[in-house]
């Protein structure tokens, strides 16, 4: 072990697209070593007041329930939450699926797998390649099998990918699957450290954790290039108790949730979201008329 003397960063550019990438932006798609060479901080600033407008455009998934009910606009962070098997990773990938270009301008997705097996990773990857998704998205994997530190970073080094657009005047899409995943390896990362454990054994900063990531998806200013990076993290709940730690968290952090419920699923409502305790806070000012 050594030291590089640098803050840790991350490629990013759009020869990312098409790659699976480790936390550390290393391909482990076998494609060889990647051509970009501008390298961006894992760990930034979220961009201030005077640099962001309010969310205006929509940011269609191509899910009527979705769309129609709790829309979502560019520069939002719009949460999905439910128990396990419930659709969660269906509908953040089926947004990505939607993406296919039409006339409009190209929404580029970054995928964030955290602590998720080698399998599913695999699978989730030659599906999009299938469909041509890959061609406008990124990969970035921190399996199961993978330390916790990455883990931990993964999301970080996800989110400098997007906002490579971002700042560029463009639109992205990230999906953190999930962050509930994340907070586990935070939690064993500071309980190795000898941290103070709070509430269910969390360390006391776990709420800034999340906070400092979701708050880098915005809607930039029309001076700073009008580019945006919408944000859909997921968090896996513990029979449907949305009033746990990590639930509530998120929730108060982001700008509305996607609820989905075990017992609509196996009714074969899907996708099975809870419209009672869905709700988007700004997107109804980025909806189309058409929806409305």
């Amino acid at each position: 072990v050594k030291r590089t003397g640098s803050i840790v960063d991350v490629p990013a550019g759009k020869a990312m697209l098409g790659r699976v990438v480790d936390a550390l932006g290393v391909p482990i798609d076998g494609g060889g070593a990647l051509s970009e060479n501008e390298r961006r901080r894992v760990e930034v600033k979220a961009p201030g007041i005077i640099e962001r407008q309010s969310v205006h455009e929509p940011m269609q998934t191509g899910l009527k329930a979705v769309d129609s009910l709790v829309p979502i606009g560019r520069g939002q962070r719009e949460l999905i939450i439910g128990d396990r098997q419930t659709g969660k990773t269906a509908i953040a990938i089926d947004t990505i699926l939607n993406q296919q270009k039409g006339g409009g301008e190209t929404l580029y997705c970054v995928y964030v797998a955290i602590g998720q097996k080698r399998s599913t990773v695999a699978q989730l990857v030659q599906m999009m390649d299938e469909a041509h998704a890959m061609e406008y998205s990124i990969l970035v994997a921190a399996t199961a099998s993978d330390p916790a530190p990455l883990q931990f970073l993964a999301p970080y080094s996800g989110c400098a990918m997007g906002e490579y657009f971002r700042d560029n005047g463009m639109h992205a899409l990230i999906i953190y699957d999930d962050l509930s995943k994340q907070a586990v390896a935070y939690r064993q990362m500071s309980l190795l450290l000898r941290r103070p454990p709070g509430r269910e054994a969390f360390p006391w900063d776990v709420f800034y954790l999340h906070s400092r990531l979701l708050e880098r998806a915005a809607k930039r200013s029309d001076q700073t290039g009008a580019g945006s990076l919408t944000a859909l993290p997921v968090i896996e709940t513990q029979a449907g108790d949305v009033s746990a730690y990590i639930p509530t968290n998120v929730i108060s952090i982001t700008d509305g949730q996607i609820c989905l419920e075990t017992e609509l699923f196996y009714r074969g409502m899907r996708p099975a979201i809870n419209v009672g305790l869905s709700v988007s806070r700004v997107g109804s000012a980025a909806q189309l008329k058409a929806m409305k």
